[in-house]
């Protein structure tokens, strides 16, 4: 793979190339119909033109050399075996602008292998490498709770750690679920269901049945974490912005010799009744300062659903900052 670069007016536009050595891969880069180019050269706002192996770019200095980052990054994608689809476009033109470390972050499941596709995301897995406790914020789409179930598989699998443990407060039911009815199982299956949905997306089936039946893997509502400790484990708390100052405690000194532990939670969707302080909030508050404890933040940038939920997410934030300024 070779980079070429004419930079005819630094500070308007440049010319620059991307030659591939394996012409199959480049077909899977660029798609269809050259419909993987179009997208990108919709995303970032430049010309792109196939030519055999070589894919030559041109546009403003910042856009091409982002383009061309691209699709280095859709090629190693594509010649290690991935299929290249919208999504990993738009992944690829997200994470043009960010510095590769040389550091693989990929996750690697049962079902898939999972890499991030924001710079947010990057962020997250690097977060998730270096600290035991990690706490992640931010809008619904972006990935926070998926990857952090990708990366407690993933260490399963590799045997750093022993069990997996899902956890969130059933606050609807107020976690007094004795008047819903059915057993204990099908009282709080509903809130956890997104566990679940993650689980069954990076193993199949009857490993994610056998792991349950066995106890290397527990997903339980939040008031089963009281009076444990949780060795060897990669224990998620989900909707945490839901917990209690005094339930968050309880399940943040849980954590047990060689186990990690990812809080995550929207502190602008608390379902707490008016006036009570979400846990989430108090800890971030309490733990600013310690050793040992990531955080990450999450933006509507960070949100890889559907374009529209993008949009939504970003005009609901609009409001909200509206609604904080002074009058």
């Amino acid at each position: 793979m070779k980079l070429q670069s004419e930079a005819f007016n630094v500070t308007a536009s440049a010319r620059l190339a991307c030659e591939f050595d394996d012409n199959a891969v480049v077909q899977d880069v660029v798609g269809p119909q050259s419909r993987n180019l179009q997208r990108l050269e919709r995303r970032l706002g430049v010309t792109l033109d196939l030519h055999g192996n070589i894919v030559a770019i041109e546009g403003p200095v910042d856009a091409a050399q982002k383009a061309q980052a691209a699709l280095m990054n859709l090629y190693k994608r594509a010649a290690a075996g991935n299929a290249v689809d919208e999504g990993d476009v738009d992944a690829a033109a997200r994470l043009s602008a960010e510095k590769d470390d040389g550091n693989d972050l990929t996750l690697r499941t049962r079902k898939k292998h999972i890499a991030p596709r924001t710079p947010g995301q990057a962020e997250y897995f690097r977060a998730l490498n270096d600290n035991q406790l990690v706490f992640a914020l931010g809008p619904a789409g972006t990935g926070k709770t998926y990857l952090a179930v990708a990366k407690a598989v993933a260490l399963k699998i590799a045997g750093q750690v022993d069990r997996i443990i899902l956890s969130r407060p059933a606050v609807e039911a107020g976690e007094r679920l004795g008047f819903l009815p059915g057993d204990m199982k099908e009282k709080v299956d509903p809130y956890l269901r997104p566990l679940y949905d993650a689980l069954f997306d990076m193993l199949p089936g009857d490993q994610v049945a056998r792991n349950l039946e066995s106890g290397d893997i527990e997903v339980a509502p939040l008031a089963f974490m009281r009076g444990r400790t949780l060795s060897n484990a990669f224990v998620i708390l989900d909707e945490a912005q839901n917990t209690t100052p005094v339930q968050m405690k309880m399940f943040l000194t849980r954590l047990g010799e060689g186990s990690r532990m990812v809080v995550t939670g929207d502190l602008s969707q608390v379902d707490l009744p008016a006036g009570a302080r979400s846990g989430l909030d108090d800890a971030l508050h309490v733990l600013r300062n310690v050793r040992g404890v990531g955080l990450v933040t999450f933006t509507a940038a960070d949100v890889v659903r559907h374009d529209l939920v993008t949009r939504i997410v970003k005009a609901y934030d609009a409001q909200d900052t509206e609604k904080r300024k002074p009058r």
